[in-house]
């Protein structure tokens, strides 16, 4: 087979400019380092059977030991106060309960003699404007508010005067 002219011209120039033992030297790093990439894979292989071989023994030695039991010891029950009150019911009997009545089935008759008449007479009052008013109240602060046409409300300044002008009557 014969080399290609690029694939010629490539050796011509490497063997020109680089040393007579080049060629050598450079065979044998690529050898050096193809030893210890193989080195390297056979030891992790080896170091991966070796620690299953370990795991596998391990495992056997705890299987041909005898079980160690632990020693039981009795312990004595102690009770302690309760923090709650249990409580305890029962039905009521059927005398004890008490019921309601509807009060529409209840029938109240109410006769005239227990019903009290208030009869009023008329014109037994005077008509008075607001002077005669305000000077009923006896000079207290007091004030006169319309709060309609035909109304008015009397406020006092001071509700404690209102309560001691009307104690009395």
């Amino acid at each position: 087979m014969s080399k290609r002219p690029e694939e010629r011209l490539l050796d011509d120039v490497l063997a020109e400019a680089s040393p007579p033992d080049f060629r050598a030297v450079l065979l044998g790093e690529t050898l050096r380092l193809a030893k210890r990439r193989r080195c390297w894979r056979q030891t992790r292989s080896a170091g991966g059977v070796l620690f299953a071989l370990a795991l596998a023994a391990v495992g056997v030695w705890q299987q041909m030991q005898p079980e160690k039991t632990a020693a039981v010891h009795a312990t004595a029950k102690i009770s302690a106060p309760n923090s709650y009150q249990l409580v305890e019911t029962q039905p009521l009997p059927a005398s004890a309960v008490a019921t309601t009545k509807n009060f529409a089935t209840v029938k109240t008759f109410l006769t005239v003699a227990s019903i009290a008449q208030v009869a009023t007479t008329g014109g037994n009052f005077r008509v008075i404007n607001d002077e005669q008013l305000l000077a009923l109240v006896g000079g207290t602060p007091a004030v006169l508010i319309r709060t309609g046409p035909d109304s008015e409300e009397l406020v006092f300044a001071n509700p404690d005067d209102q309560k001691r002008l009307f104690r009395n009557k």
